[in-house]
């Protein structure tokens, strides 16, 4: 085994962050206050060339691309000011787990995570020095195709890495030789004999001289599986683990959760104009319900669907650099949507670029989505308008890295100055868009279709030659005509 030059073999402790990043905070659904850690075994350090185990029997080996920080001096109660200076340098790593045996450790993941070979590092150390803390690169490919791909900047990590060798100084002394593995990012999931994984740290400095950790190669292979059940946990695998080791549902090839509108309530709400239902959350106390500015790509128009979020962020070069190239942030979004799902994209309303194209229209379809509401513009619009149900704000040719940056999915979003949360019911009409909190929907629906046919009513005596007073709403004599033609119906 070969580890980096100033890693030893059998570093005295391996401290591991469960979860560092915010796309990986976004991916779980769940945002730590604290970071929190676990150990890992030093015997389960590994070379890179070299190979890991799956024990026959067990399905759920997962890859975690990971940035290693290796400890130069010893840091004890140190600042996070000071806490680089006693950080050797930085090299790849990959944090492997066993999902098959990770219930019984109860979060210590002790026997999931420190099999042997379970930690490969390196194949290089980039001198701390020349590895500035927030502009780190972390890529992770399997079988040659990149899976994760971010950054160490404060709007990719929620705990900074000196923040990390600061917090964990103040509890224990770190030494010389100590490993931090600082979690991972979003598209951790899961790998199978045969496949071979590449992580690769880089660093790029003031002058735009880039240092490479090299690519860390780890191969899997079939292992024993001679687990004495005499003496302790066996492997089992429920769905929650699957789940999490494969990084979504999907991913496992589990069917989604329930929690798609039915087919009634769908239809229902398609013959619900926007108007009314606008209306009828108003007379709720929402007010702020309306996606200001879009517009149907066609005339003519619905959308009727549960909100799945995307979120651009203004473009800066340096940003684009690390988030708007590879399987980023758009990509994972149109490649995760459930059928009749409604892509909700947060560009500010920005128009001076598209926010999508034909190919991530195609996609959509593809997955059953039930429509896009932008507030920036899109490409290929006349494409992308006979492809599926599009809103915008404008069409535009350009690409994306004009005006945005893609950053994160499936949080709450600010389209067309309203909210949006992921799962939000979404209708959409030559009227606009609108935006229903899902445990209101029913009740607006049938108010709103009440409303309707009495508004129906209500046109056919106007046109028949009627005055509106009295009519519109129907009061007195009025009313009693509405409710004796409502009960002949």
């Amino acid at each position: 085994m070969s580890t980096p030059a100033g890693v030893p073999a059998r570093p005295g402790k391996i401290i591991a962050v469960h979860v560092a990043y915010e796309s990986r905070a976004a991916q779980r659904g769940k945002r730590p206050a604290q970071p929190s850690y676990f150990l890992k075994a030093a015997s389960s350090v590994a070379g890179s060339g070299e190979t890991i185990a799956r024990p026959a029997g067990t399905s759920l080996l997962a890859f975690e691309g990971e940035i290693a920080v290796v400890i130069g001096s010893a840091a004890r109660s140190v600042t996070e000011t000071d806490a680089w200076s006693h950080v050797a340098g930085v090299t790849a790593a990959n944090d492997f787990g066993l999902y098959d045996i990770k219930t019984p450790d109860k979060g210590s993941n002790l026997r999931s995570k420190s099999r042997d070979g379970y930690t490969p590092l390196g194949p290089e150390l980039i001198p701390a020095a020349e590895a500035d803390p927030e502009s780190l690169r972390i890529r992770t490919w399997v079988n040659g195709e990149i899976v994760q791909d971010d950054g160490t900047s404060a709007a990719q990590l929620i705990f900074n890495l000196p923040r990390i060798v600061a917090d964990l100084s103040q509890h224990l002394t770190l030494e010389p030789g100590d490993v931090i593995l600082t979690g991972t990012p979003a598209g951790s999931s899961v790998v199978a004999p045969g496949d071979t994984v590449e992580v690769e740290v880089t660093a790029t400095s003031a002058n735009g001289e880039v240092r490479s950790s090299g690519r860390l190669t780890t191969t899997v292979v079939e292992g024993p599986g001679d687990f004495d059940e005499s003496l302790g946990s066996t492997p089992a695998v429920d769905e929650a683990l699957t789940v999490d080791a494969w990084g979504s549902r999907e991913a496992a090839g589990l069917p989604a959760e329930d929690d798609a509108l039915s087919a009634d309530l769908v239809a229902k709400l398609t013959d619900a104009p926007t108007a009314g239902l606008s209306a009828q959350l108003r007379s709720r106390g929402l007010n702020n319900v309306v996606i200001e500015g879009v517009a149907p790509l066609q005339p003519g128009t619905k959308i009727v669907g549960t909100a799945k979020t995307l979120r651009f962020v203004p473009n800066r070069e340096d940003l684009f650099k690390s988030h708007g190239g590879g399987y980023n942030a758009q990509k994972q979004a149109f490649d995760s949507i459930r059928p009749g799902e409604v892509i909700v994209i947060e560009a500010r309303g920005e128009s001076g670029s598209g926010t999508l194209g034909d190919i991530l229209a195609l996609r959509a379809k593809s997955l059953g989505a039930a429509g896009v509401i932008t507030d920036g513009g899109v490409r290929d619009s006349a494409e992308v308008a006979g492809i599926l149900p599009v809103f915008a704000t404008a069409r535009n040719p350009a690409v994306l890295g004009r005006r945005h940056v893609p950053w994160e999915s499936d949080v709450a979003v600010a389209c067309g100055n309203a909210t949006v949360l992921p799962g939000d019911v979404i209708v959409a009409d030559d009227d606009g868009a609108i935006v229903i909190p899902r445990d209101l929907v029913e009740e607006v629906l049938d108010a709103a279709l009440a409303k309707e046919t009495e508004d129906g009513w209500v046109a056919e005596q106007v046109a028949a030659g009627n005055p509106i007073e009295g009519l519109f709403p129907p009061k007195g004599e009025w009313k009693t005509k509405f409710e004796d033609w409502k009960a002949s119906r």
